[in-house]
């Protein structure tokens, strides 16, 4: 898992996201009014939270074999920075157009844009250090 003081960077944020991501997970496919504003009525809503829960702990299997096996940690890397990105940006967006959410989206977008430019970081160095 983590040898090095190298490894420690380039997997932190990976070993936070997991464990941030699949408590989320399960927060939105099973009770999401547990923890937000949200209030699923229909099939449909409930079956697209699902969906959301499965995305997210797909993601998070594959940070997991990124923390654990070398040969995962480069698509790890990506996947992680795409999907914390895509989250920080859509939630920037929403806050323009749609206005301020509860703190816990605020917090959440701040996290997520964290995540998403320090695996940025991270993979920026990995492939300097790969390809030298």
């Amino acid at each position: 898992m983590i040898k090095t003081k190298q490894d420690f960077i380039n997997k932190i944020h990976l070993i936070i996201s997991v464990l941030i991501v699949v408590p989320v997970a399960f927060v939105y496919g099973f009770n999401p009014d547990s923890q937000f504003d949200i209030y699923l009525n229909t099939i449909d809503e409930h079956n697209f939270f699902k969906a959301i829960m499965g995305l997210y702990l797909g993601f998070s299997i594959l940070w997991v074999l990124g923390i654990f096996k070398a040969n995962y940690l480069k698509l790890a890397l990506i996947t992680n920075l795409i999907f914390m990105l895509g989250l920080g940006f859509g939630r920037l967006l929403s806050l323009a157009v749609d206005g301020t959410p509860t703190f816990g989206y605020i917090f959440g977008t701040f996290a997520e844009l964290f995540l998403g430019f320090y695996g940025l970081w991270v993979l920026s160095r990995y492939q300097s250090t790969t390809n030298s």
